[in-house]
């Protein structure tokens, strides 16, 4: 394992964990050789009340710049909405060394590498669970997660230890749930931030900011 700065392990470059993803890797650096194409690390403080949980790289986002959300439609909108209610400082460029910083925010995949079709199967997302229950125990400050999409959502309960039927997904629903600290912290959901969600109208720019207004009331 490699270890990051925040001082938790993240995978290694050339994790070996999940054959189709580690396939889908090396072709990936095959076709698109200036791209990151590694497990992408989370980005933003360790000691952040907020955590932003999506579900894995996009292809051409943040498997090719190396930050999570960064250089797709998806971080167009995240990146706007985090600095226009406090949670980030700078200018979003869609690049890594755009200069952005997050302020009591960090942001998360479920998974950590890009997969076929932005679809990690339920083996994939078990394999790379612990690397986010090693993050959610560094997080010592957390007190609240948003969780884009169902998955995410899902994700985060299991690695909670909660049961998925206690807590069902729904747009802008909160949930008070148990760190296995026995620290509470409240889990929000939101539909995920995509172009497809955002151009047939499922979430609108109104209703994001609204989940966040929700965040800002938990914090």
């Amino acid at each position: 394992m490699s270890t990051s700065s925040a001082g938790f392990e993240n995978p290694p470059s050339d994790c070996p964990l999940c054959p189709r993803l580690v396939e889908f890797r090396a072709g990936n650096q095959a076709a698109h050789p200036d791209f990151h194409n590694a497990p992408v690390a989370s980005f933003g403080p360790i000691d952040a009340r907020l955590l932003v949980l999506g579900l894995a790289p996009g292809l051409k986002g943040a498997n090719a710049t190396g930050r999570p959300f960064t250089g797709d439609y998806a971080g167009d909108l995240l990146y706007d909405t985090l600095l226009r209610h406090g949670f980030a400082r700078g200018t979003y460029a869609k690049h890594a060394g755009d200069g952005l910083t997050l302020v009591d925010c960090r942001i998360a995949n479920a998974v950590r590498c890009v997969p076929p079709q932005n679809k990690p199967t339920p083996k994939e997302i078990a394999t790379c669970r612990p690397f986010l229950v090693r993050e959610l125990s560094a997080m010592t400050e957390l007190t609240a997660i948003l969780c884009l999409g169902r998955i995410a959502h899902e994700t985060a309960l299991r690695t909670l230890g909660h049961k998925l039927k206690d807590h069902p997904f729904a747009h802008g629903a909160g949930h008070a749930v148990m760190l296995p600290t026995g620290a509470r912290v409240t889990l929000v959901d939101s539909y995920h931030c995509s172009r497809y969600n955002t151009n047939t109208g499922r979430l609108t720019v109104a209703m994001f900011d609204a989940v966040f207004e929700r965040l800002k009331q938990a914090l």
